[in-house]
């Protein structure tokens, strides 16, 4: 059993970089791509790794992660079921948070913003993309809702798997595909000695 005084002195001191305001990129944008590329270059295990928090229909806040599959100056796009808890708390509050954090260089970025569908046919290139089994995956899932045990979505997914065996094109299916998050507000947090971190909204 983990002892509650071991996580009170669990202590790490940031020192690899510092954010000044004369170093950050007056484009939000522009910045976000300069720290991501320095994520990707520093060999992270999940660098696209974003914590999405929703809003449920009591009000409650709702996290979990998923995964950037691209950005622009229109928003941060990641894709889902739409039929999915998140899916479900989105078609009835479109506010969310974005959270990005990379540990191994002490920085974190956190989006504020609005999300909202991307185009069809965004979706439909996208999924055109993904590994065959990704796309048999996202048919056979019933994402969020209670199953009788994992056996059935096993069978469910052999059963597609024989239904696409020849090679076929496999669809989109409608329940599945992609946000964009428009930002109102993004905040660069780098890490820093003694706590003292330097923060740009």
């Amino acid at each position: 059993m983990t002892d509650p005084a071991e996580l009170s002195r669990l202590r790490k001191e940031y020192s690899l970089h510092e954010l000044t305001e004369e170093q950050a990129a007056a484009d939000p944008f522009r910045q976000f791509r300069q720290w991501l590329d320095e994520a990707l270059r520093s060999g992270l295990p999940e660098p696209a790794a974003m914590h999405l928090c929703t809003v449920s229909a009591d009000g409650r806040p709702s996290g979990r992660i998923v995964l950037l599959k691209g950005f622009d100056e229109a928003g941060f796009t990641f894709f889902t079921n739409y039929d999915s808890r998140k899916g479900q708390e989105l078609a009835g509050n479109l506010l969310v948070c974005l959270t990005f954090f990379w540990p191994e260089i002490e920085r974190q970025v956190r989006i504020e913003g609005i999300a909202a569908k991307v185009a069809p046919e965004v979706s439909e290139e996208y999924f055109g993309s993904r590994p065959r089994g990704s796309q048999i995956g996202a048919i056979a899932s019933p994402q969020s809702r209670i199953i009788p045990d994992r056996q059935v979505l096993q069978q469910k997914v052999e059963q597609l798997s024989r239904q696409y065996g020849d090679g076929q094109p496999i669809a989109r299916p409608a329940h599945w595909g992609g946000y964009c998050v428009v930002p109102s507000a993004v905040e660069f947090w780098q890490g820093r000695p003694s706590r003292l971190h330097d923060r740009i909204l």
